[in-house]
């Protein structure tokens, strides 16, 4: 044992790796051997109990023996072992490094090997016209290149040259597919100077070779999706079909949705293969029909898809990108131009609608087959849809528009409204009720008529209108008013509840418009303003049971007031624009009395006659309102209105000699002849009728509608009786001068008319 760790320790220098491991494996019996003798002994000592002791002390030592010889090696091995293996993994790792350099630098030289083949096998596609193959290639190509870009260490100048070559090959093959593609579609297009009406279009042609020429007619479609996939892989497929959309939009689609009178023929020819062109037609329709308009585009897209579009890249066919690029500005121009004027103009007209919405239908569902079109719910199909909201709109759109042409329309041109005047009411439908409620109703009218047998009837005329004229226009606008809730009878829920707000709109807007558009004219033309009074109160009058004639068949909800809240306003506002006319005139009436001199010292000629002048003009500015107004206004309206102008003239009159403080005899008699003078003529203005016979009743009742005419009459008296006749027309403040004049009034009267004489105060002390 101890030779063999002498042995060991004897050795120097580096230790080979076979005798380690040979004097390892010498270790390792040695200790096998150690290891079975104490097993031995401990054996022997426990189970045999035989007296060993000796035999263990010497088996002690030789395991400290052992003990050592293991540390020693142990040492051994961390001291040159360890050093030798962090060499070697130095020298491994160095190695490693040179194998993945190489290993790059072989890679790199693979990715020139791809591109310089890819270029090759390029080059040879593209002169074979393959060009789906050429593009893929080319993307090969490119993988390359951008792979020798993510190499670090990679050659600038080469990358450079790489790319270049890589940009001109890809532009060249781009022109190449330009080229093919212009041979697909010819346009032969009329100069967009030109384009001023439908006639600029009929130059218009599309020449579709499909996807062959004069050398290629043994494989035209095989060279069509050969062009289409190399274009959709150089990301050019899509501009390609963007620009040839617009054109297709502007030059063919839009056109035929316009013009009626256009038509799209499709044509073969030997020479230029399949050549669409636009056609002019006789055709008189404002707007085109929904069918024709259809037909017109799909026989276009049909015949696209057939020669050019009927492909498919990846999943997608190619048509389906033409649709996204030309469907919402094409829907929304067959919309504007087409779907807004089939919309029905009458609620009767709605049922028949059904068919152009079945058309859209098939429409649509032609195009999905042909994949322009993706999807289940376009905006062209929900509008032909939803023709009950949109045929509101256009009615209530045509109604306001209708309206504000009556309300700005002449209003001078008038018709007569006789007490029997009606409403021409349509035939409404019978409102839905229970037979309960139909037995009810029964009771309650049998009851009522019962009732009204007993009583006293009320007049046939009760709540008619009074005889008089209103404008044409404004009788018009109540038909179409009329109209307008006849149309919502019957309609859907939504549409009736539109033309209902739209009627009241109407009378709102008249409210608006007729005031402010007509206010110079109102002012200027007593005529008119006395038609706009009885405008209002015509209008007035049938708002009243307008709401209540029609309720029962409009879907509104409790408590709406319909047209009831609108009376007021309307018979304020033909009062307002009377009453100012009123005032107009009374100015007017004013200051031709303000010229006559305060009627004092009408012994003067000129006064006298300045007096005269200023009465005639009164008297004849009356005279011209009655003929202006006879027949217009009411009876009743029109003698208050008189009477009140008549009452204004007389109150001034009665104001200017009141105030006079001397009236000599003269001055007396001639202040006498004026009064007279509207006493006689100014009854004689109330001329409500054209028959002078029957204004006789309204002439002997002026003083019902003159409040100041006694008051006048009795001043007239007073102007040219005598002391006594005045006393006695006093009669001790019970005569008629005592019913028109206060006792002071009266005494100035006399003190200016008398000069102061006994019998003057005698007669003054009987005035009281």
């Amino acid at each position: 044992m101890a030779s063999f760790v002498t042995e060991v320790l004897a050795s120097s220098g580096k230790l080979e790796k076979d005798d380690l491991a040979s004097k390892i494996s010498k270790l390792s019996r040695k200790v096998e051997e150690t290891k079975e003798e104490v097993s031995d002994m401990i054996n022997k000592k426990y189970n045999e109990f035989t007296p060993s002791m000796e035999a263990a002390e010497t088996l002690v030592d030789q395991v400290k023996g052992v003990s050592k010889d293991i540390d020693l090696l142990k040492s051994c091995i961390e001291n040159e072992v360890q050093k030798n293996l962090h060499e070697a993994v130095t020298e491994y790792a160095k190695l490693k490094q040179q194998l993945e350099k190489n290993t790059a630098v072989i890679s790199m030289l693979k990715h020139l090997q791809d591109f310089d083949t890819a270029m090759e096998e390029y080059h040879k596609t593209l002169q074979e016209r393959k060009y789906e193959a050429a593009a893929k290639q080319l993307e090969k190509a490119r993988a390359s290149v951008e792979a020798l870009k993510a190499w670090k260490n990679s050659e600038l100048p080469l990358l450079r040259s790489l790319n270049s070559e890589l940009t001109v090959q890809r532009e060249n093959l781009n022109y190449h597919l330009g080229e093919e593609w212009k041979k697909l579609a010819v346009w032969k297009l009329p100069p967009a100077k030109e384009l001023t009406g439908m006639q600029s279009y009929l130059t218009t042609e599309l020449h579709l070779n499909g996807g062959g020429s004069k050398e290629d007619k043994h494989c035209p479609n095989h060279l069509l999706p050969n062009i289409l996939q190399a274009l959709a892989i150089q990301g050019e497929l899509h501009r390609k079909i963007k620009l040839f959309g617009q054109v297709l939009l502007k030059y063919v689609l839009k056109p035929l949705i316009m013009y009626p009178s256009l038509l799209v023929e499709v044509g073969e020819h030997l020479e230029q293969g399949t050549v669409l062109s636009l056609q002019s037609d006789e055709n008189q329709a404002e707007h085109p029909a929904p069918a024709d308009v259809y037909a017109k585009i799909l026989v276009v897209l049909k015949t696209l898809h057939k020669h050019l579009f009927d492909a498919s890249i990846g999943d997608k066919k190619v048509s389906t990108i033409l649709g996204d690029q030309i469907w919402e500005e094409m829907s929304d121009c067959i919309i504007r131009e087409c779907l807004l004027y089939s919309i029905p103009a009458n609620s009767s007209q709605l049922a028949a609608y059904d068919t152009v919405i079945k058309e859209t239908e098939e429409f649509e569902t032609q195009l999905k087959d042909m994949g322009y079109l993706t999807g289940d719910s376009t905006d062209l199909l929900k509008y032909a849809r939803n023709v009950n909201c949109h045929f509101a709109s256009k009615k209530c759109q045509d109604v306001i528009v209708a309206a504000r042409k009556l309300m700005t329309s002449e209003m001078h041109n008038t018709i007569k409204i006789s007490p029997d005047y009606k409403l021409a009411l349509p035939k409404l439908p019978n409102p839905s009720r229970g037979s309960k409620e139909k037995q009810e109703g029964k009771r309650i009218t049998h009851y009522d008529q019962q009732i009204l047998e007993n009583e006293k009837q009320l007049s046939p005329r009760t709540l008619c209108l009074p005889v008089c004229r209103i404008s044409e226009s404004v009788q018009q606008l109540m038909e179409l008013a009329i109209k307008t809730l006849s149309e919502a009878v019957g309609s859907s829920p939504q549409c009736a509840v539109q033309l209902f707000y739209t009627t009241r709109n109407i009378f709102h807007l008249f409210y608006d418009v007729v005031p402010t558009y007509h206010k110079d004219n109102l002012l200027k033309f007593p005529h008119l303003a006395a038609i706009q009074h009885n405008n209002c109160m015509f209008l007035a009058h049938h708002l009243l049971t307008l709401g209540h004639q029609f309720r029962p068949y409009l879907p509104m909800k409790d408590g709406v007031v319909y047209f009831v809240d609108l009376v007021p306003g309307f018979r304020k506002l033909g009062a307002q624009c009377f009453v100012a006319q009123m005032n107009v005139q009374k100015a007017e009436m004013l200051e031709r009395l303000s010229t006559a001199r305060n009627f004092s010292n009408l012994d003067d000629e000129d006064n006298y006659s300045a007096a005269s002048k200023a009465v005639r003009q009164v008297i004849h500015q009356l005279k011209r309102l009655g003929k202006v107004w006879q027949d217009v206004l009411p009876v009743n309206i029109y003698c208050k209105s008189m009477g009140t102008l008549l009452n204004t003239a007389i109150s001034e009159m009665i104001s200017k000699i009141m105030m006079l403080v001397d009236i000599s005899t003269e001055d007396g008699e001639r202040l006498h002849t004026l009064c007279q003078t509207i006493l006689e003529e100014g009854s004689l203005v109330f001329t409500p009728l054209p028959d002078e016979n029957k204004n006789r009743k309204y002439q002997e009742e002026v003083p019902v509608y003159v409040k100041k005419w006694m008051t006048f009459k009795e001043l007239s008296v007073v102007l040219h009786a005598s002391l006594q006749e005045i006393v006695d027309r006093w009669a001790e403040g019970k005569g008629p001068l005592a019913q028109e004049f206060s006792s002071n009034e009266m005494k100035s009267l006399i003190r200016a008319l008398f000069q102061n004489t006994d019998r003057r105060a005698i007669a003054l002390t009987k005035i009281k």
